[in-house]
């Protein structure tokens, strides 16, 4: 049960998506370099949003994974186009893992104040989640650099400042330091603009301790695969939404094709799958802030059935629409892509099954 004070949370976030990031708005930042608008991402700073995982010593909420779950299906339903994930949630639990006073010091407030876009580069080719990232880095005398590539960075191409993942270590790494080279990618989803980084021999600066900061990697990706659990289910459950409202509207024969029993059973299976996928998300976020035992465990098994079902739910919409679901004109193939996305972009269901057998053998 959510308390009041979620509830309104809740339904603040999902007011200011109806007004800033209709469809009509998203396609146009899809279209744009940047990629979002400065002046939401503003308001969402003013709103406390952007800091909402923050501690309130660095200006931020201080608030746990159920509120930022709540956000995120708000922003899932609205498919809006921000840097959130990559700098509210990614980057904050990055910084806030190294537990490194300066840097956190220097960085956290700035990004409570929407003053400054982060993101990690954690991914490397063929890995969404590299057990030992091939990414090097060497100390020259005066500091470190770094070599390597990295892929499917989040707002790449936006991105004041990176921290760069190798296999020990986390590094900040500036947009403009010399040999690097940062390319955007063309993905399946425009909503959210990802890049890859050439590092060739690139300055960058220790952040936390170097033989600590792979710990510090996983818990960041976890804590945020946990937000990106109520994306999906946002996502999923505004795509069931979507069908079942255009079932019971659209008519064929004289009757609404939410009559026919192919449709009924499609449209009570995708309502199945996103109250699912909206419980596990909610039940994962809840079990992280109360540090449960069984939380990584939970997590991995949610997060597998979470990516396939809002990908299942995104297709069916697509089915139920029928032919118009396929044209450009129509949102319906939008929650697709970002369904297709989300499912690999902190590993794919295979890994998140994979990781759940490890979790459950180490404790028997």
């Amino acid at each position: 049960m959510l308390s009041t004070e979620q509830q309104d949370l809740a339904e603040a976030v999902a007011d200011l998506m109806a007004k800033r990031a209709p469809e009509a708005e998203v396609r146009r930042l899809m279209a744009t370099d940047a990629g979002y608008d400065p002046a939401v991402w503003a308001e969402l700073a003013g709103m406390g949003l952007i800091g909402l995982l923050i501690p309130e010593d660095f200006g931020g909420s201080g608030a746990g994974l159920v509120e930022a779950g709540l956000v995120m299906e708000a922003m899932g339903r609205s498919l809006l186009c921000a840097p959130y994930l990559s700098t509210a949630v990614l980057s904050t639990n990055i910084l806030l893992a190294l537990d490194d006073p300066t840097e956190q010091a220097g960085v956290l407030p700035r990004i409570a104040a929407g003053e400054l876009i982060t993101t990690v580069a954690h991914a490397e080719p063929g890995a969404a989640r590299p057990e030992r990232p091939a990414t090097t880095a060497h100390a020259d005398g005066t500091g470190w650099r770094l070599s390597g590539t990295k892929t499917y960075v989040l707002d790449a191409g936006i991105a004041q400042r990176f921290y760069v993942t190798t296999a020990t270590a986390v590094f900040a790494v500036e947009p403009d330091a010399p040999g690097l080279q940062v390319e955007t990618l063309s993905t399946v989803d425009q909503t959210r603009r990802q890049g890859r980084l050439v590092l060739d021999d690139v300055p960058a600066r220790l952040v936390g301790s170097p033989d600590t900061g792979r710990a510090a990697v996983e818990e960041a990706l976890d804590r945020t695969s946990v937000a990106l659990l109520g994306e999906q289910a946002g996502g999923a459950m505004q795509a069931m939404r979507m069908a079942t409202d255009y079932a019971k509207t659209r008519l064929q024969f004289g009757r609404a094709i939410g009559s026919f029993q192919a449709v009924k059973h499609m449209c009570a299976d995708m309502l199945l799958e996103a109250e699912s996928a909206l419980s596990a998300a909610r039940h994962v976020a809840a079990a992280f802030d109360a540090d449960d035992s069984d939380r990584l465990a939970d997590l991995a098994l949610a997060q597998a059935f979470c990516s396939e079902a809002f990908v299942t739910v995104a297709a069916n919409m697509i089915q139920v629409h029928g032919g118009i679901g396929f044209t450009w004109e129509h949102p319906a193939h939008l929650y697709l892509r970002r369904a297709r996305t989300d499912a690999q972009l902190l590993g794919d269901p295979a890994w998140h099954r994979e990781r759940y057998v490890q979790l459950r053998e180490a404790q028997s």
